[in-house]
């Protein structure tokens, strides 16, 4: 089978914004229904790390210690009466995932998955239990 064919890319040198972007929408693609029916519209942006704002806004002290967050307002929390919204954004960072992706062993593709199921999971009020068994039904 040619490489490019194959389901999971080898990486020869770090992954870069752009293959974490294509691992990402590929996961977002892949979810079950009843966690996509939360998220449709919501937009991916990867950037390299946390900024020092969303650091101090969550308590958080080392950026290496945040791998992805939902930015964004519930649909059960939306009015009629916004005028104007910012649509939803799922911020993956980067250099702290592929820190965890080292530590871990674990298949990058799989390891952006869970950010991802987990930043939705958490802001839509899922359960840790619910959020490992969508993370079952992926594999």
């Amino acid at each position: 089978m040619p490489h490019h064919a194959t389901r999971r890319p080898t990486f020869t040198t770090p992954p870069d914004i752009a293959d974490i972007e294509t691992l990402a929408e590929r996961a977002l693609a892949a979810i079950p229904d009843r966690l996509r029916q939360h998220v449709a519209g919501v937009g991916i942006r990867v950037e390299e790390m946390p900024d020092d704002e969303t650091l101090d806004e969550l308590d958080i002290e080392s950026p290496w210690d945040l791998t992805g967050l939902y930015h964004g307002t519930p649909i059960n929390q939306r009015s009629v009466d916004d005028i104007v919204r910012m649509p939803d954004l799922i911020f993956l960072y980067r250099q702290p995932i592929l820190a965890e992706w080292i530590e871990t062993g674990e298949v990058l593709y799989r390891l952006v998955a869970s950010v991802l199921i987990h930043e939705i999971g958490h802001h839509f009020g899922f359960s840790d239990a619910d959020i490992e068994a969508i993370e079952r039904e992926m594999d």
